[in-house]
C-alpha cells in the first residue's frame, strides 16, 4: 500500500521525560549499583516505583536486607514530596492525562474523550459483544495522533485466552490508512500461560515502560481473570485468588500512574445465583468480584443489539454520568452506528 502512512516512534526527549525520575538517580544519594541492579530485576525502574512499593515486598527481593532497604526508601524519599499537594497542584498533574479513541465517536463521549491514561478501564460483557474487536482496534487508535496533542504510541498487548489476531489489525489499519507492517511492528504481543505468568510478565512491561521512556500509551489484557478462573477452582482457594488478583490490580494501578499510559482490560460474565432475589433485568455479573470493582477506575458494560450494533453502558466511573452509547462492529474495527 503506497498511499499509507507510516508510523513510528523514539523516546522522547521532551519535558515528558521527566515524568518519572529514573532509579539510576538514587547513585547520587550513596545507593550503589548491585542493588539498583537488584530493584530494576523486579520491574521497579523509578523512585516512584520505590514509593509504590511496601518495606515488606522490598525485603523478599534476594540481597536486600532490611539496613539496606531502609536506606533506599531513606533516599527515595528525599527525592519525593511524599506529602499532600493542593488539588490545584494535582490538576497541573493531570493535565498530562490523554485519551485514545475507541474508533467510535458515540462511545468516545460516553467515556469523555476515549480510554483515559494513568487509569484502568475495563470492558465486560458476554461472548460476541465485542470486547475483543475493542481491544484490536485500540491497537490501532493508540498509535494515531489524536486530540489535544496526543502524539501517538506503541501498544503491549497480554493474551491470556488466543485470541489476538494479527490480521485483524491489518484490516483495521486499511481503515485508518496506515502502514501494515508499521502498525504490527509498533504492538508488542505476549501470550500469558499462567496467572503467575501473567504476573510476571508486569516486570517486563514496567522495564519496558521505562527503557522507552514516553513511547508506550497502552497496555491491553484480554481478558484479567481466564486464568485466575483456571488456576483457582472452588470456594476453597477464593480468599487466596482474590488476595493474588488484588496484587496484580494494583501493579497495573500503579504501572498506569508510573509511566502515565492507559490499561485496557476485558473481562468476563458469571450467572448472579443471587439475582432472582432482586428481580434484577440481567441476571448475570461481571466476574472478578469487590477487588476487580474497586480497582477499576472505569467499568464498562458491553451487550448485543441487532446485527452488528453493540451498546456499551457506564457501569462505573469517578466522573463520567451513568449512560448509554450505541457503536458498531465493522471490519474495520469498531466503528460508529449506521442508523
Amino acid at each position: 500500500m503506497s498511499s499509507s502512512s507510516l508510523i513510528e516512534f523514539t523516546p522522547q526527549q521532551t519535558p515528558r521525560e521527566s515524568f518519572f525520575q529514573d532509579i539510576d538517580l538514587l547513585q547520587k544519594h550513596g545507593i550503589n549499583v548491585a542493588d539498583i541492579k537488584k530493584l530494576k530485576s523486579v520491574g521497579i525502574c523509578t523512585v516512584k516505583g520505590i514509593q509504590m512499593t511496601t518495606r515488606k515486598a522490598l525485603c523478599n527481593i534476594k540481597g536486600l536486607s532490611e539496613a539496606k532497604v531502609e536506606k533506599i526508601k531513606e533516599a527515595a524519599g528525599k527525592m519525593l514530596s511524599v506529602g499532600f499537594q493542593t488539588a490545584f497542584e494535582y490538576s497541573a498533574k493531570r493535565k498530562h492525562v490523554f485519551h485514545i479513541t475507541t474508533g467510535s465517536q458515540e462511545f468516545n463521549k460516553l467515556l469523555g474523550g476515549g480510554i483515559e491514561s494513568m487509569a484502568i478501564t475495563e470492558a465486560f460483557g458476554e461472548f460476541r459483544t465485542g470486547k475483543t474487536q475493542l481491544s484490536h482496534t485500540l491497537c490501532v487508535t493508540a498509535q494515531l495522533p489524536g486530540e489535544d496533542g496526543y502524539s501517538g504510541g506503541k501498544v503491549i498487548f497480554i493474551d491470556t485466552e488466543h485470541t489476538f489476531r494479527p490480521d485483524r489489525l491489518r484490516d483495521i489499519a486499511d481503515r485508518f490508512n496506515v502502514d501494515h507492517d508499521a502498525v504490527l511492528d509498533n504492538v508488542l504481543y505476549a501470550r500469558a500461560y499462567t496467572s503467575e505468568h501473567q504476573m510476571e510478565l508486569l516486570d517486563f512491561v514496567a522495564a519496558k515502560f521505562h527503557e522507552e521512556g514516553g513511547v508506550f500509551k497502552l497496555l491491553i489484557i484480554d481478558s484479567i481473570m481466564a486464568l485466575f478462573r483456571v488456576d483457582f477452582s472452588g470456594r476453597g482457594e477464593l480468599a487466596e485468588r482474590q488476595q493474588k488478583l488484588a496484587q496484580m490490580l494494583s501493579r497495573l494501578q500503579k504501572i498506569s500512574e508510573e509511566y502515565n499510559v492507559a490499561v485496557f482490560i476485558t473481562n468476563q460474565m458469571t450467572a448472579d445465583p443471587g439475582a432472582g432475589m432482586t428481580f434484577q433485568a440481567d441476571p448475570k455479573k461481571p466476574i472478578g468480584g469487590h477487588i476487580l470493582a474497586h480497582a477499576s477506575t472505569t467499568r464498562i458494560s458491553l451487550r448485543k443489539g441487532r446485527g452488528e450494533m453493540r451498546i456499551a453502558k457506564i457501569f462505573d466511573s469517578p466522573d463520567m454520568p451513568e449512560n448509554e452509547a450505541t457503536f458498531a462492529i465493522s471490519g474495520g474495527g469498531v466503528t460508529d452506528a449506521k442508523e
